[in-house]
């Protein structure tokens, strides 16, 4: 399917709520998007379906979800489905297209395989300092292509990278990967770029600062970053 027509029906599309998520901690609806010919499932995260937490601003997770969909585009990697910000049937929030998937199948099933998709997914949470990379967010779909999913718990200003992949933990990075954060970082450092741009609107300046920092950082050492203090390791781990 052709993203931008993905895309457009996202955002343009009429929404038909078919039922609550059960086992998610927020408001998630599972539901069907149509425009035209198209009909599509999303879920959709709304803004006042958000359970309050001490450590993120309350109503900000549909945009950390919006940002990191923006931070995977610009990477080239498309970890994350596509997903927008609009007004829904629950008022406004996130909606991501629904990506079919046998749910069973998880991070813990992928051992020996996938490892250049995974060291993409675990620098990339490393970017946007993921708290909450569980097993069941990675998940695999029928064509065999990893995805990430659930990435409300992000972009903190505080180190909290919490993730099931610690497997390359210390090790360099590939020149094929450090190629595509440089260019990253160069996005997020020009004056007008449409990423930089939208980011700065989700983010406060701090976050946006210390997304940088982070992005420096790894361009720095050229490795994987080692567990921090502190839980290295999400729960449940599924």
């Amino acid at each position: 399917m052709d993203r931008n027509e993905l895309l457009k029906t996202l955002e343009q599309g009429e929404i038909d709520v078919l039922g609550l998520v059960p086992w998610g901690s927020n408001y998630t609806f599972l539901t069907d998007i149509c425009l035209d010919n198209l009909e599509i499932q999303a879920i959709y995260k709304p803004r006042n379906g958000e359970r309050p937490l001490w450590d993120f601003t309350r109503g900000s997770l549909c945009l950390r979800e919006r940002s990191a969909y923006l931070v995977s585009e610009a990477l080239g990697w498309h970890i994350v489905p596509p997903t927008i910000l609009r007004k829904g049937p629950q008022g406004f929030g996130s909606v991501q297209f629904f990506v079919e998937h046998d749910p069973n199948v998880t991070y813990f099933d992928f051992e020996g395989s996938y490892v250049e998709e995974l060291q993409q997914i675990a620098l990339f949470d490393a970017m946007i300092n993921n708290a909450d990379r569980k097993g069941g967010h990675i998940i695999r779909d029928y064509e065999e292509q990893l995805w990430g999913i659930d990435q409300g718990l992000c972009f903190h200003t505080e180190y909290k990278l919490r993730t099931v992949i610690w497997e390359f933990a210390g090790r360099k990075i590939s020149g094929k990967s450090l190629n595509a954060i440089r260019h990253f970082r160069d996005k997020l450092l020009a004056e007008g770029d449409v990423v930089g741009r939208e980011l700065k609107s989700h983010l406060s300046k701090v976050e946006f600062k210390t997304l940088l920092h982070r992005v420096m950082e790894l361009l720095e050492t050229g490795r994987f970053p080692q567990p921090g203090p502190g839980r290295p390791y999400p729960w449940p781990l599924v």
